[in-house]
């Protein structure tokens, strides 16, 4: 049976407390996830390796559990738009994977990707067709909450194309996901936000994404740094356990980004307490690159309990670029992450003479700083103590400041 989002949402409201709580997304999510790397490539017969199909994601299964990525906490293999059939069940209305990819369906390739003990994620769209045409979820939230619950999906990322009420359609899904029992990690666009308050998406989202896609490439991920460190003050305050600002995909052994930027969007990433999917085909990743993505410290900055966004603390120019300080408290308490950005694509090594006392740390018997891509040690420093650095251009120097007792 069909149903309006507005005429549901008009009972919920009056009736019932539309918001989160499914107890998940403790600290920032991780996993992998199709759209940044494989789009929306459905023709199996040109690409049989690298169409949205049964295939693909059950390869990414074996990887995630191979390549050690499991181990490390990326935990939800998710397929974005383009995995349904162009049309729903024509007995019952339900959504249907595309026969031809999904030749059993959706349900087999779950089951074998909770086999491999990962999670699974499925896209949805609250308005009448997803931002790719296929079906929509607008008219069958309720009837879709249950497909999902009965497939055994873990994850749901909603988007808002062609919806005609879409932060009402995103609380009305959250609301019938909560209702079937099974909990669901609710990933939402940034169409839960569209006065760019930030804060709706907090009572109803797990995570919202905070600003514009991802694209393979330095300039956009540098857009998404800069909007971060322009707008902290507007967003920080509403992130922290089970609720975060999503940056989008990790872009991490794609095309466009040198290892400096890949580095710089893994840190960066960490810092901002964000999500970390990784959009890459896991089949022939760079072992570079791989490091990277399974970097144990950087991953240990994102994940911290504490839950506390970075925010930048610093900004000046430099010849074609700028230098940025960041900083983000991690437990226990006292303990920081500090980050140092250099965006200067110049062509020559930066010279930066900061100082702890810059990033608004005081502890007067000084702290030890470890670099995590490389281990290096740095200190004792006190807060008024020197730190130079000669940074190589566009490039991130990312350490774990750790008090003196």
């Amino acid at each position: 049976m069909m149903f309006p989002v507005a005429v549901i949402y008009s009972v919920l409201i009056n009736y019932f407390t539309v918001a989160l709580d499914n107890g998940l997304a403790r600290t920032p999510p991780m996993g992998w996830m199709s759209w940044e790397r494989f789009r929306c490539f459905t023709d199996c017969e040109a690409e049989p390796d690298n169409c949205i199909s049964a295939k693909l994601l059950m390869q990414m299964a074996d990887q995630m559990v191979d390549g050690g990525y499991l181990d490390a906490g990326y935990e939800y293999l998710a397929v974005d738009d383009c995995w349904m059939s162009p049309q729903r069940n024509s007995s019952d209305g339900r959504l249907m994977a595309d026969p031809l990819r999904f030749p059993g369906g959706m349900k087999p390739v779950i089951d074998y990707i909770h086999s491999k003990g990962l999670k699974i994620g499925l896209y949805g769209d609250v308005g009448s067709k997803t931002c790719q045409g296929y079906p929509g979820n607008e008219f069958y939230i309720p009837l879709d909450a249950e497909t999902y619950a009965s497939w055994g999906v873990d994850m749901l990322k909603i988007d808002c194309c062609y919806a005609s009420h879409s932060v009402e359609g995103i609380e009305v899904m959250g609301f019938f996901l909560n209702k079937t029992g099974r909990p669901f990690l609710y990933v939402c666009c940034s169409c839960a936000n569209p006065q760019g308050t930030y804060t709706p998406g907090a009572n109803t989202c797990n995570t919202v994404r905070s600003y514009m896609d991802v694209q393979d490439s330095w300039e956009n991920v540098y857009q998404i740094i800069s909007f971060y460190g322009n707008k902290t003050e507007e967003f920080i305050d509403s992130a922290g356990p089970g609720h975060w600002h999503d940056a989008d995909m990790l872009v991490v052994g794609d095309y466009g980004l040198s290892l400096n930027q890949q580095k710089i969007q893994m840190g960066m990433w960490a810092l901002f307490a964000s999500p970390l999917f990784m959009s890459v085909d896991l089949r022939d990743i760079d072992n570079k690159s791989k490091k990277i993505l399974l970097n144990k410290e950087v991953i240990a900055i994102s994940q911290d309990p504490l839950g506390i966004q970075g925010r930048r603390m610093f900004k000046y120019p430099v010849r074609q670029g700028n230098v940025e300080g960041w900083l983000r408290p991690l437990s226990p308490a006292g303990t920081y992450a500090v980050g140092i950005l250099n965006s200067n694509n110049f062509g020559w090594l930066q010279y930066v003479n900061k100082t702890l006392s810059d990033f608004g740390l005081t502890h007067q018997k000084g702290y030890d700083l470890t670099e995590v891509f490389t281990g290096k040690k740095y200190g004792p420093l006190k807060p008024l103590d020197e730190l130079i650095l000669k940074m190589e251009p566009t490039s991130l120097f990312l350490a774990v400041a750790v008090p003196l007792s």
